[in-house]
């Protein structure tokens, strides 16, 4: 088949990580898949290489004039897509976002969360994304659980892949510059924003005891979260901590950073799977996350859940204070069973399905 997998940025964001793993695993399995995407900033490529056997047409969108705000920026964003894509020559368009779905026009959806917009354009853009693709995919149940409630649409549930070796066999020099680097330190990664619980762990860190630092990587995104950066800033100053903020890390550094962390922090307040969390299991990392019933049901019994910042403060202190074999083991055997190929011959079924 000739597919389409369409994304909005060539940024590394979770479902941007999804696009390329998907398209690569798609490519190995013998398929004729093009990668398409928008080039924000003057980016001519992806964050990382990408394997060869995948096309890629990567649109040019240059950055917005002075005081471009969201709405407008989404708008443009989907107007430039659609103007360059052509779905003619695929049997398969698949979008990965609301901004590649308005574009493409018929598509076969991934819902990797759901989202609540007030930015009136967001809204809308995310609604038309939901329900004119004719088929819809869901990273597990209670997003697709969510999806029937709300709209009562069905999804076919396929979790995402990990790469798990790239994670789990990391260089011990490169664990040793980080934590040379930074000490002891509670991880997390995604950046500073509002769906990522970032305040939340900000008054978890104040709460913890002992010399441990709090690292944020990541952080690329299409909006604009500077006010909620700025309460962010504000309060650390009010309590007294200053976390180490590293921003985009390159990728090729990103899986020594992951291995070489006392814990990971996943305290997100809305999520689909959390491919950042079973990244951290692959590198044996104890992982502490939010207890929500998709986290739940993703990670179960290879996790911590805490509800509260002074919880999941308690929790990332006991996964400090002792090593928990059994938890490790079984965080790394999830992140094993989470393969690229069995993500992608699914994808396969259902497309097959679809002719």
């Amino acid at each position: 088949m000739k597919i389409a997998l369409l994304s909005y940025s060539t940024r590394p964001r979770g479902g941007v990580v999804h696009t390329l793993a998907l398209a690569e695993a798609l490519a190995a399995l013998g398929e004729d898949v093009t990668v398409w995407t928008l080039g924000r900033g003057g980016d001519a490529g992806f964050f990382r290489p990408v394997d060869p056997a995948v096309r890629l047409r990567i649109v040019p969108f240059p950055d917005g004039p002075d005081g471009e705000g969201v709405g407008a920026r989404v708008l443009r964003s989907i107007a430039t897509l659609r103007a360059a894509f052509d779905p003619a020559p695929y049997d398969i368009v698949h979008a990965q976002d609301c901004i590649s779905a308005n574009a493409v026009g018929r598509c076969v959806r991934t819902v990797h969360h759901l989202d609540h917009f007030t930015t009136p354009e967001l809204a809308a853009c995310h609604e038309r994304a939901i329900v004119e693709p004719y088929a819809h995919i869901c990273v597990s149940r209670p997003v697709a659980e969510e999806l029937r409630e709300g709209w009562g649409l069905t999804a076919r549930v396929i979790p995402n892949g990990v790469a798990y070796d790239r994670f789990a066999a990391t260089d011990p020099r490169a664990r040793e510059r980080w934590r040379a680097r930074l000490g002891r330190y509670v991880l997390t990664v995604g950046g500073i924003e509002p769906r990522k619980g970032s305040l939340d762990l900000l008054e978890a860190y104040a709460l913890l005891n002992g010399e441990v630092k709090l690292v944020i990587a990541g952080g690329e995104t299409l909006f604009d979260y500077r006010d909620y950066r700025a309460r962010w800033e504000a309060r650390a100053a009010e309590l007294g901590v200053e976390p180490v903020v590293l921003g985009a890390v390159p990728d090729e550094e990103l899986p020594a950073l992951v291995a070489a962390a006392g814990v990971f922090a996943f305290p997100s307040l809305k999520e689909g799977f959390g491919l950042a969390a079973m990244e951290a299991l692959a590198a044996g990392v104890p992982l502490v996350v939010r207890e929500l019933p998709v986290l739940r049901e993703v990670f179960g019994a290879a996790a911590r859940f805490a509800d509260t910042p002074r919880t999941l403060a308690a929790e990332l202190g006991h996964a400090l204070a002792a090593d928990d074999p059994a938890r490790r083991a079984a965080g790394r055997d999830l992140a094993a069973r989470h393969t690229w190929d069995t993500a992608a011959r699914r994808h396969l079924d259902l497309y097959r399905s679809l002719r």
